[in-house]
C-alpha cells in the first residue's frame, strides 16, 4: 500500500494530460515494470470484497509503472471515475502534493 501511494504521488499533476515521456535505461525499465506486475497483482487481491484496502488505487499505480501500448488511454480511463479520481486527488491533497487536472 505504501509503494501503491508512493506512486501515485511521484506522479506530476499534469500525467493525465500528458504521460509519461521520459526515456529510462533497459533496467529501470525492467525493475518499474516487475514492480508494476506486483502491484496489480495486490490490487486484484485487494479489489475482493471483505479484504480492506484501496484495490483500484493499486492498480493503477502499477499501471502507471509497466510500459504496454495503450497503457495511458487505460489509466486516464481508470482514473476517469469520479470515486477513483476523487480517492487519488484526496491522497495527493493530504501530503500537499496537487491533484490530477
Amino acid at each position: 500500500m505504501l509503494v501503491a501511494g508512493a506512486v501515485l504521488l511521484s506522479l506530476p499533476a499534469d500525467y493525465l494530460r500528458e504521460g509519461d515521456r521520459a526515456e529510462r535505461h533497459w533496467l529501470a525499465r525492467t525493475g518499474r515494470t516487475l514492480l508494476g506486475i506486483v502491484l496489480i497483482g495486490i490490487g486484484v487481491v485487494l479489489s475482493v470484497p471483505g479484504i480492506p484496502g484501496q484495490g483500484i488505487l493499486t492498480i493503477v499505480a502499477g499501471l502507471t509503472l509497466i510500459e504496454f501500448p495503450g497503457r495511458h488511454r487505460l489509466i486516464t480511463a481508470i482514473l476517469a471515475r469520479p470515486t477513483v479520481l476523487r480517492a487519488a486527488n484526496r491522497l495527493r491533497l493530504r501530503f500537499k502534493r496537487p491533484p490530477f487536472a
